[in-house]
This record gives C-alpha cells, sequence and structure tokens, in this order.
C-alpha cells in the first residue's frame, strides 16, 4: 500500500487510516459530522495527494485530448480549468477528469487515483502523433484547501489574489516561501475554495504553513469520509459509485460535459443515445421515511418491482435527512417521484428530487 508525503502528519493527528485506490489515508480526525461542518461553515484541507496527474505536452496535445475527452478543450487557455470525462467505446466511461491548460501545447491532466494506471494505457492507445506524456502522480503533493474562509485563510501565503480568481481557473506562483506552486480555484466540496499542486519535498512545510496561516479561522484537517458527504450533498458523482465503464455520460447527467460540437471516442453511438433518449438516469432522491440508502441498494416501484439501485447514499450532516443518488428507469426520474428504497428487505419510502440536495 502506497504512502502520500504527508502520511505521518496524518497519524500523527490522531486520524483513523484505512486503505483506499491502493493507498493508506485519512477517513476521519474528529469525526464525520464535525469535518464536514467546518468545510461547510469555515475551512478545511484534505490530503488528496493520491490523485493521478499526468503532463501532456507537443503540437499534437489538444488534438489528443480532443479525442479522448468529451468536453470542448479548444474552450481552454492558458490558466483555464474544465472538467471532462473519458469515454469508452461501449457507451461508458473510462475515468472523470480535471483538464488544466498550462499553455497552448502543455496540458495536465488529473485523474482518479484507482484510475492511473488504467487511463495511462487508455490515453497512450490513442497517442499516434508522438505527444510527450509524462505521468508526474507519483512526485506530485495535492492539498484541498475548502470552505468560505479558505481565501482568507490562505492569502498571507501568496502574493496571488485569491479573492479575484474565477471558479475553475488556476495561477502558478509563489506560495508559502516556495516558488513554482499551481493554486487552482477548484474543489469537490461545493463549498468554496482551492486545490494546491506542488512538489513532494515541500509538502510538510506547505502543510505546516497552511495551519499556521488558518488557526484564525478554525482551520481542521479533514478526512475522505467527509469528502464523500459534502460531494454527495452538491451531487456530485463519483467514479466507481456514481459513473463508471457501464455507464454512459448521458444517463449520468453528465451531457453539460459531452461536447457534439466535436469528434471524440464513442461520440457517434453516444449522441445517437441523445436523439433517442435514455432508458435510465441518475436521480437524486431524499428518504420520506427512515432508513439510510446506501450502494447497491434496490430501488423498486410501489408494487416493489425493481426499477433500478443506489450508487450513493448518506445521512446529510447539513440537512439532518438520509439522501442518496441512484439509477432509474426514465419513467421515475421527474422530480417529485415516489420510489422505495429496499433496506433489508423492507421497502423505504424515498422521492426524486432536483440537484445539488444543499443549496
Amino acid at each position: 500500500m502506497k504512502n502520500t508525503s504527508l502520511t505521518d502528519k496524518h497519524i500523527s493527528l490522531g486520524a483513523k487510516m484505512v486503505p483506499f485506490a491502493g493507498f493508506n489515508m485519512p477517513v476521519q480526525y474528529e469525526g464525520i459530522n464535525v469535518e464536514h461542518a467546518a468545510v461547510r461553515n469555515a475551512v478545511g484541507v484534505f490530503d488528496i495527494s493520491h490523485m493521478g496527474e499526468f503532463i501532456l505536452k507537443g503540437e499534437g496535445a489538444l488534438d489528443l485530448i480532443q479525442w479522448i475527452t468529451s468536453n470542448d478543450a479548444s474552450k481552454l487557455y492558458p490558466g483555464k480549468v474544465q472538467y471532462s470525462c473519458l469515454p469508452n467505446t461501449t457507451g461508458g466511461i473510462v475515468d472523470d477528469l480535471v483538464i488544466y491548460c498550462i499553455d497552448e501545447k502543455t496540458y495536465l491532466l488529473v485523474v482518479n487515483a484507482s484510475n492511473i494506471e488504467k487511463d495511462w494505457n487508455w490515453i497512450s492507445q490513442f497517442n499516434t502523433e508522438g505527444v510527450e506524456m509524462t505521468d508526474i502522480s507519483d512526485k506530485t503533493s495535492l492539498l484541498a484547501v475548502q470552505g468560505p474562509r479558505a481565501a482568507d485563510a490562505l492569502q498571507g501565503l501568496t502574493d496571488i489574489d485569491l479573492g479575484s480568481m474565477e471558479y475553475y481557473s488556476f495561477k502558478k506562483g509563489k506560495f508559502a516561501g516556495f516558488d513554482n506552486v499551481l493554486i487552482s480555484a477548484t474543489g469537490y466540496t461545493g463549498a468554496g475554495g482551492f486545490e494546491i499542486y506542488f512538489d513532494n519535498d515541500k509538502a510538510d512545510a506547505i502543510w505546516d504553513a497552511i495551519f499556521e496561516a488558518g488557526q484564525p479561522y478554525n482551520i481542521k484537517p479533514i478526512g475522505l469520509g467527509a469528502r464523500d458527504t459534502l460531494r454527495l450533498e452538491m451531487g456530485f458523482c463519483l467514479y466507481g459509485n456514481d459513473i463508471d465503464d457501464n455507464t454512459s455520460p448521458l444517463e449520468a447527467g453528465l451531457g453539460w460535459i459531452t461536447k457534439f460540437t466535436k469528434p471524440f471516442t464513442n461520440s457517434k453511438a453516444l449522441q445517437a443515445q441523445k436523439e433517442a433518449g435514455v432508458p435510465r438516469k441518475l436521480v437524486g432522491f431524499e428518504m420520506i421515511d427512515r432508513g439510510i440508502p446506501r450502494h447497491d441498494y434496490p430501488i423498486v416501484d410501489a408494487a416493489g418491482a425493481t426499477i433500478g439501485r443506489v450508487t450513493s447514499g448518506t445521512q446529510s450532516p447539513s440537512l439532518q435527512k438520509a439522501i442518496g443518488l441512484g439509477y432509474v428507469d426514465k419513467a421515475f426520474s421527474k422530480e417529485g417521484s415516489e420510489i422505495y428504497i429496499s433496506i433489508r428487505g423492507n421497502n423505504i419510502r424515498a422521492k426524486v428530487v432536483k440537484l445539488p440536495f444543499y443549496k
């Protein structure tokens, strides 16, 4: 099992460590509810150094990215970030990812930890024009500093005006005394904040600097448990749960990153699916009766017939109610539709709601 450069820090802080995507990762420190509230109301720090980072460089870099991803990367310019996915050839998704335009011939692709090798091999097979590909995952650390006080907490560590940065943009500059740190106005919590990329050898010093600067704002370390509840309240997909090799981006509500203005892997089949309409949809639902939905629980109709399955579920710390995501037959996908979650043999009432759950 791999460690990040900050594993010893997490252990010294009393984190409960668990295996995740081949890494030894902190799932919680004080507790999921406390950590969740810290990010929603103030500021928290996640070590997400397990994520994968690839550099694609050269004349054909954009053409390669345009072919392998569903979104239109030609809209990117230096300093701009884009969310996208890698469609496979059978209608599903290889992975979802974030693309950074460093300059017109250089791009940073950030992929899920569990898919690093899979994604590298997938992209490589389409690299017929000799684009220079470098996997920098093992030497790159990544912290997500998230929450409404994130800019205030971090501003003293950099000359970059954090408050004026647009969502899904980034800048490179000096941070905590180190040069060439990439600061990105991105995150997967819906609470605002930044993601900070730097070399592994700077990890301890940058972590300490962030926590010292964040003390007046009640900054806390946050584990993967709260990362999951925060993203679920926003209705954000988690690869391996809500999207995978067998889920279409159109079924998953990712039509907004599926642009048919250019050809890409399997675009013809996906365009045909869009025109015909999808047979099932990923929906958000709230429990009406008592019960917590969990991954793979069956979703049934009033007569008990299976109409889908739960992909993610939890007790929402912000809303104090049980929420979930799941695929259902299209007929049950409208807002307000009553559905039932089969929990240990009992069919528990729920209703389809508009995403995000937390506003």
